[in-house]
């Protein structure tokens, strides 16, 4: 059952509030597409990980000199640590650029049933129309996300300090990617900058990182995660209705 709208809610609440909405019936015919982009492009990044990783391990067999055997201990690792942050950014890369006119018009759509008003986007043609725009949105949030996941990376790489960090500070990076990345389609909505939508999470940081957290830890769960879209889309609109609409969706600027 959907919980009750309350600016005090935390982020983990309005994550699970997306599991109720994406049940709702005027909403049930906007979650299938992005569930479709989710499972397609998955199954097929998953034949392309394991077929690379077979070359992968085959390659490092042949050019380490039998005497070195035992670094194959170090190397895989890293190797396989290395190929998974490689395909999880490329396909969650692809899918979320895929699928974003699609969440941008379930955030829509949730935002009409919680509101009851519509967002007067247009028809069909302006939202081809506006197809630029949106894809102009996804690559400001990859140069965001760029180099800050090669920062992080790099970290790793620093001897057991490093290491030793490595897997709690890239957890807490991707939970704040969590939240940019689905917080931004209501935002978008109603034309807010990027640089606006991320310092309204940042005025509001523990609902947008345990909303984060909820996202990346449900997204790590086989069978489940192929539902986090659709569930995160609706959960950050809860959350942009209750935490933000009234200060944003009266505004007029030109995207960035």
């Amino acid at each position: 059952m959907l919980s009750t709208p309350n600016a005090a809610k935390s982020g983990i609440q309005y994550f699970m509030d997306g599991f109720s909405l994406i049940r709702r019936p005027g909403l049930r015919r906007f979650v299938v597409v992005p569930l479709l982009v989710n499972l397609l492009l998955f199954s097929g990044a998953l034949v392309l990980a394991v077929n690379y990783l077979s070359e992968l391990m085959h390659w490092v067999d042949k050019s380490v000199p039998s005497w070195l055997d035992w670094i194959s201990f170090v190397l895989w690792p890293l190797v396989i640590l290395a190929l998974l942050v490689v395909f999880s950014f490329v396909f969650s890369s692809i899918m979320n650029w895929i699928a974003a006119p699609f969440n941008g018009l379930l955030a829509e759509k949730v935002e009409q049933l919680l509101t009851g008003k519509p967002l007067n986007t247009g028809g069909a043609m302006d939202a081809i129309k506006d197809l630029p725009r949106v894809f102009g949105r996804e690559w400001q949030k990859l140069k965001y996300y760029l180099p800050r996941a090669l920062l992080v990376l790099i970290l790793f790489f620093i001897p057991l300090v490093g290491q030793t960090l490595f897997p709690i500070i890239w957890f807490l990076f991707s939970a704040w990617m969590m939240a940019v990345q689905y917080c931004d389609y209501p935002f978008d909505n109603h034309k807010v900058p990027f640089n606006d939508m991320k310092f309204a999470l940042k005025q509001t940081k523990g609902s947008s990182m345990s909303f984060g957290v909820a996202a990346t830890l449900f997204s790590m769960i086989p069978i489940v995660n192929f539902i986090v879209m659709p569930v995160a889309i609706c959960g950050a609109t809860a959350m942009w209705v209750d935490k933000y609409r009234e200060v944003y969706r009266n505004a007029r600027v030109a995207p960035e």
